[in-house]
């Protein structure tokens, strides 16, 4: 077998750097912190590449939408709840931002019980070998009894659950989602999958009641999707439930008529998961908007995101 010659590099066509398209720029450099700065000057300061650069531009995404009075929601797994949050989402609420909230079967579980006594979220790993684990009692009536009540005067979940919540008058009423969203006028719908929560196991469980107000919530949540147009759709926590609920939703009314193409959807969750990643942030946008995900600690990265558009929001004021 004949021996190959190496190749001659003598006849490479080369050119000048300065004709050459970069993708990174000085002029896009992060700025060094001086301590006394504000927050509004950390923003300005961040790097203008990738995940920074993505969080001001959704920031701004939120900014216009809230000043044209667009419609932003919020869907949320329970975890968000779970690491403190709930200040952060009320005073969005209350700032007028959130539009409205969609959240799992999980979700009025941890609300409810931080309304009610402050604390909330089991040691599972402590209590699943004793059977002992969901079976906390009031937990389960309360949301159980909210729910038939509700269903039966035509009601879907997250109105149930809210305005019982107010009604009680319980102590930390200020920290829940649904009795602040109820109190003020925020739809809340809850997307259950039968089974995956701890009241599905008490006896006061009501599955036709959880069937027909949960899908009452998903009709009112398409009527919230049905207003996206120009407007934002954060997915905070959820890998499954609602990414698919979302989808649904979105095909539903744009089925319907809808004029629904052109917003801004949002993905925030520890890592990339095909779910989220398909179904909010790539598929919805095909024809319109743009999708986005932020990787990181709900704890950090969602107070993050509300600090930066309460600052801009107030330069427009």
């Amino acid at each position: 077998m004949a021996q190959s010659e190496p190749l001659s590099l003598h006849n490479v066509k080369s050119y000048p750097l300065k004709e050459r398209k970069s993708k990174v720029h000085v002029g896009d450099f992060a700025k060094a912190w001086s301590p006394g700065e504000t927050f509004s000057q950390w923003l300005d300061s961040l790097p203008r590449i990738l995940a920074a650069d993505d969080l001001n531009d959704i920031a701004d995404s939120m900014v216009q939408a809230a000043c044209a009075h667009k419609t932003i929601l919020l869907a949320m797994g329970a975890h968000p709840i779970k690491v403190g949050l709930n200040p952060v989402i009320v005073d969005l609420l209350e700032r007028g931002v959130i539009s409205g909230i969609a959240m799992n079967g999980a979700g009025i579980i941890h609300d409810t019980e931080l309304a009610m006594v402050g604390n909330t979220s089991e040691d599972v790993s402590a209590e699943i070998g004793s059977g002992k684990f969901g079976m906390a009692r009031e937990t389960a009536q309360f949301l159980n009894q909210a729910v038939t009540e509700g269903a039966a005067r035509g009601l879907g979940i997250g109105a149930s659950v809210g305005g019982m919540l107010v009604r009680e008058h319980f102590p930390h009423n200020r920290l829940s989602l649904l009795a602040r969203a109820h109190e003020l006028g925020v739809p809340v719908t809850v997307h259950v999958a039968m089974g995956t929560d701890i009241i599905h196991i008490h006896p006061s469980a009501n599955g036709a009641a959880i069937g027909q107000a949960s899908h009452l919530d998903f009709r009112i949540f398409s009527t919230l999707v049905s207003r996206l147009e120009g407007g934002v759709f954060i997915n905070l926590g959820s890998a499954v439930i609602l990414p698919e609920v979302f989808l649904k939703a979105l095909t539903l009314v744009r089925n319907l008529g809808f004029e629904v193409q052109n917003f801004t959807t949002v993905n925030m969750d520890f890592m990339r998961q095909y779910r989220p990643m398909t179904n909010v942030v790539q598929r919805p946008t095909l024809h319109g908007g743009r999708g986005y995900s932020l990787v990181g600690h709900h704890e950090i990265m969602f107070p993050l995101l509300a600090a930066a558009v309460i600052e801009k929001f107030n330069e427009q004021q």
